[in-house]
């Protein structure tokens, strides 16, 4: 057993939705949270720096003594992470769980990724579906403005269901019947995109594929926590006010004690 901390990161809330599932999949650990606020949203950053940005919410969550860090960032985990050694520390990220999980969810091998514009550049969960499936058809859609919609509140907005079906119309036309909302700001629209899509397509959220992917490790590695009452530590790089606000839609609960970083200053491990 390791009752170590797991540490989880993302550029703001998006990886609140991670966080719920990996509570929910493993009820006795400790979770420390770090969200990028200040520097929200990273897909649209160049390669140089989202991968700047990852080392250093690396070295920051390292400084807790974590057993393993989950990059709960789909723009991180497809650029950043391949450029990044993990010594001393595993580092995972959502590419490779949801890529699994939509693998084994198609029916007619034909997938869509939606992602921000880092994301979709990169092609890792195309290169990830492809090792696992390579007959598929993938359709790759940037969706840059999710992410403003679900950190501004408009998650179920008339505007942002408008929004989807002008990003969503390709998906429709190539007949995709599973789709992996490759950002953990992702899930907060599942009503939306589920309304325009139709129930019988099935949505791979990354959150939870990484969740069930953490516990998978840490089983294998025997380093499950034994702790009866886990405690969750939340830290920003900015805005604490709105981040509660929003945190509690995404958790479904408190936070406690949040609490601020300058991030400027911690040096890349």
């Amino acid at each position: 057993m390791n009752n170590k901390p797991i540490g989880v990161f993302d550029s703001g809330l998006g990886g609140l939705t991670a966080v719920k599932e990996i509570i929910n999949v493993l009820p006795n650990e400790d979770i420390i949270y770090f969200g990028d606020t200040a520097r929200v949203p990273y897909g649209s950053r160049s390669s140089e720096t989202i991968i700047k940005y990852a080392k250093q919410d690396i070295s920051f969550l390292k400084s807790f003594d974590i057993k393993i860090i989950l990059a709960a960032c789909g723009t991180v985990s497809s650029v950043a992470l391949p450029e990044i050694p993990c010594d001393k520390v595993r580092v995972v990220g959502v590419v490779e769980p949801a890529a699994i999980a939509a693998v084994k969810a198609t029916k007619n091998k034909k997938i869509a990724v939606l992602g921000t514009k880092g994301t979709i550049d990169s092609k890792a969960y195309e290169t990830e579906i492809k090792k696992l499936m390579p007959d598929a058809k993938i359709t790759s859609i940037a969706c840059p403005m999710f992410v403003h919609l679900v950190e501004n509140g408009y998650s179920e907005h008339e505007a942002t269901y408008l929004i989807a079906k002008e990003y969503l119309k390709q998906v429709i036309d190539n007949g995709a019947d599973t789709v992996i909302l490759g950002c953990t700001h992702y899930p907060m629209l599942k009503k939306v995109i589920s309304k325009v899509l139709g129930e019988n397509v099935s949505l791979i959220d990354v959150g939870k594929a990484a969740a069930n992917y953490l516990k998978e490790i840490l089983d294998t590695e025997n380093k499950l926590s034994e702790l009866k009452k886990p405690s969750y530590e939340f830290y920003v790089s900015d805005a604490k006010g709105g981040f509660e606000d929003l945190a509690k839609l995404f958790l479904k609960r408190d936070l406690g004690a949040l609490k601020s970083v300058d991030i400027d200053k911690i040096k890349e491990d």
